[in-house]
């Protein structure tokens, strides 16, 4: 099972969740010490994992988080934005230094009045009409990946279904042409690897693989951007340089590190979503029976519970304001620069709300995982285009490829902050093109 009921074989004081090691055990036993956590430590205390030699004059190692593993400290700390805070990075538990803050952070890791800035110029450009031209590509794009995959009967689901859908559809959106997709999806996943070898070769200098990666995704967008400024096209690009709020635009740094953001979050999460979900339908055929029958009627609960299932990004961190007095989180007092790791994962198997946790359920309703964050002004800027992904994925499969289901264990990707899978092989019966 993708996963199964928590198996619990570490105490309290051997669970690290900084080691590496830690998140190479069994699905299971993971489970099972988060499920410890939550009930005996919810705001457990953590040295920081070890940093590399080569990154240890420009990250040294800090004074130690707090895992915030319940599900109510989660959306308590995500609703207060003044108290827990981002700007010192949301993606990193060591401090990063200042120009990798601006390379991966963007709106992820600001605070108010510049997070509430940024945020309002971004979502201006996203406006009703862009979106829905949008959304009806997305039809498109789906069919075209299933079309170069249709007559061979298998494949990579991964690196040729999954992660096309919305690479593609993000590239498009932002103005770059196929010659650029293989440059993106490259980059994106060298930035989430976490040193990951497969993209980042033993030996090699991971802050150096990581900072030539931004750099290759802001020089693409330097270059089309320079270009949209003074040619403006009906694409997301143009909006974003040529829009205007109250007099306030976008700098030319801010909308590289928003399209680095864009690109990284959008293609990387909705990819594990869309390979965990057929993970997950392969391993619980009474569900998937319940989706494929009911495609339209299914998809609404159906794509949250493939998210809170996968939960793709398994957490974020916040740092409680050096202005904080009082904080208080889950009935333990914090001190102004504490740090809190929120464990996406862990509050969505909360016991205290879902019910039958480790049950993957396509009716789940209500649902109120925390996949794309908690309520408040870092929820995921692009819910609602992953989830439109999500749906068009699957009831294009379920119609095109209708016994399409993952074969063999899938190759998963050694990080603690992403929830991936690298490869995944997939068998169907071979169909022609809808071409």
């Amino acid at each position: 099972m993708t996963f199964v009921e928590p198996r619990q074989v570490l105490t309290l004081e051997e669970i690290d969740l900084s080691d590496s090691e830690f998140w190479a055990r069994p699905l299971a036993e993971r489970e099972g010490a988060f499920a410890l956590l939550r009930r005996e430590r919810p705001l457990a205390f953590f040295e920081e994992p070890e940093i590399p030699s080569e990154l240890a004059l420009v990250m040294p190692k800090g004074p130690g988080y707090r895992a915030v593993t319940r599900h109510a400290d989660v959306t308590e700390a995500s609703r207060h934005p003044e108290i827990y805070r981002s700007g010192q990075g949301a993606t990193s538990i060591p401090d990063l230094p200042e120009e990798m803050l601006e390379y991966f952070g963007s709106m992820i890791s600001t605070d108010n009045p510049r997070h509430a800035r940024l945020r309002r110029i971004v979502s201006a450009a996203f406006n009703p009409r862009m979106i829905k031209r949008i959304e009806a590509h997305i039809e498109l794009v789906a069919g075209s990946v299933i079309d170069r995959v249709a007559g061979l009967g298998g494949c990579d689901f991964v690196v040729e279904v999954a992660s096309r859908l919305p690479l593609e559809i993000i590239c498009e959106m932002m103005g770059l042409g196929p010659a650029d997709y293989g440059t993106v999806f490259n980059a994106s996943n060298i930035i989430l690897s976490q040193g990951d070898p497969e993209y980042v070769p033993e030996g090699a200098d991971p802050l150096v693989a990581f900072m030539t990666a931004a750099q290759d995704l802001t020089g693409l967008m330097a270059e089309l951007a320079e270009a949209r400024r003074g040619n403006p096209t009906d694409d997301v690009t143009s909006a974003l340089v040529n829009t205007n709020i109250d007099g306030e635009s976008l700098t030319a740094s801010e909308v590289a590190s928003f399209f680095v953001l864009l690109v990284v979050a959008g293609n990387e999460t909705t990819r594990n979503a869309i390979s965990h979900g057929l993970l997950a339908l392969t391993e619980h055929p009474d569900q998937r029976a319940l989706w494929q029958a009911d495609p339209a009627g299914i998809a609404p609960t159906g794509v949250d519970e493939i998210v809170r299932w996968g939960s793709p990004v398994i957490w974020m961190r916040r740092t409680v304001a050096e202005d904080a007095e009082d904080a208080v989180l889950g009935g333990e007092a914090l001190q102004p620069g504490d740090k809190l790791i929120l464990f996406y994962n862990s509050a969505n198997r909360d016991e205290d709300v879902f019910s039958d946790p480790y049950r993957f359920d396509v009716r789940r309703s209500p649902n109120p995982h925390v996949g794309f964050g908690a309520a408040g002004p870092h929820f995921c800027l692009g819910a609602h285009l992953a989830r439109q992904e999500i749906d068009v994925m699957f009831r294009q499969l379920f119609e095109r490829l209708p016994d399409i289901e993952s074969a063999g264990d899938p190759d998963r990707l050694r990080s603690s902050f992403i929830n991936g899978i690298k490869h995944m092989d997939c068998t169907f019966t071979p169909v022609a093109p809808a071409g």
